[in-house]
């Protein structure tokens, strides 16, 4: 799967997400991660690639032109290995933009995300960028909370992270992504490793009785309970 990021900050990407598991995977072929720069597609010799609003207004806004000519070297980038790969296809990919405004990103999304060959997202900054390019390239809106960050680059990041796991391969365990929270709307039950006594607090017994239809009900009881305490909109949906 390849994960293409238009950004300001290329570094920023670069940096946090070739480390770790989402790395190892990167190193085996397994994921492929582009961050790509939107500052070397605008003709401003200074790399300017914002200005003020119409109307007025604080702040300033990124500019259409830069973002879509990114948008259209990736794209062309994408398509090229496409033919190849499989000559006579021409399919757009989808483009997520990481926006307050989007659909609250979840467990859900993340595999529909994982089923793609490419995804391409874009990072905004400042008060946003000129709608008339959003209007043209952009798929899907998502958010990751109702909360302000300064800049599209960690939700783009957490979304890559969530995605990457279900991407077979990736995980060292390929049954730890089925069992995780939010699996059936369900949080995730409780977990113990050695040793078996710590603080004065020993684990559950029945996770050391060896008899697994007992474990797996005792977790399924957990999660309920959890779910039930701590997120039950889980249980509504």
């Amino acid at each position: 799967m390849r994960f293409h990021i238009l950004t300001l900050f290329p570094d920023m990407v670069e940096q946090g997400l070739h480390t770790s598991i989402i790395g190892r995977a990167v190193e085996k072929g397994l994921l492929a991660i582009e961050a790509v720069n939107i500052r070397d597609y605008t003709v401003d010799k200074h790399k300017k690639v914002d200005d003020y609003p119409y109307g007025g207004g604080a702040g300033m806004v990124m500019q259409a032109e830069p973002v879509y000519q990114c948008y259209e070297a990736v794209k062309k980038k994408i398509e090229t290995k496409a033919l190849l790969s499989n000559p006579g296809t021409r399919k757009n990919p989808r483009v997520i933009y990481l926006s307050p405004q989007g659909k609250t990103f979840n467990q859900t999304m993340a595999e529909e995300f994982a089923q793609e060959e490419d995804l391409v997202f874009l990072c905004g900054h400042y008060e946003g960028i000129d709608e008339r390019v959003l209007n043209e390239v952009i798929t899907d809106y998502v958010s990751i909370g109702d909360y302000v960050l300064t800049g599209g680059e960690l939700p783009a990041m957490i979304m890559i992270d969530a995605i990457s796991r279900l991407v077979p391969g990736v995980l060292h365990n390929d049954v730890s992504a089925e069992f995780e929270s939010f699996q059936d709307n369900l949080l995730e039950y409780p977990q113990y490793t050695r040793p078996q006594t710590y603080l004065g607090m020993s684990v559950p017994e029945v996770l050391t009785s060896g008899n697994h239809q007992n474990i797996d009900k005792w977790r399924k009881e957990q999660s309920l309970a959890i779910t039930k305490a701590n997120r039950p909109d889980l249980l509504e949906e």
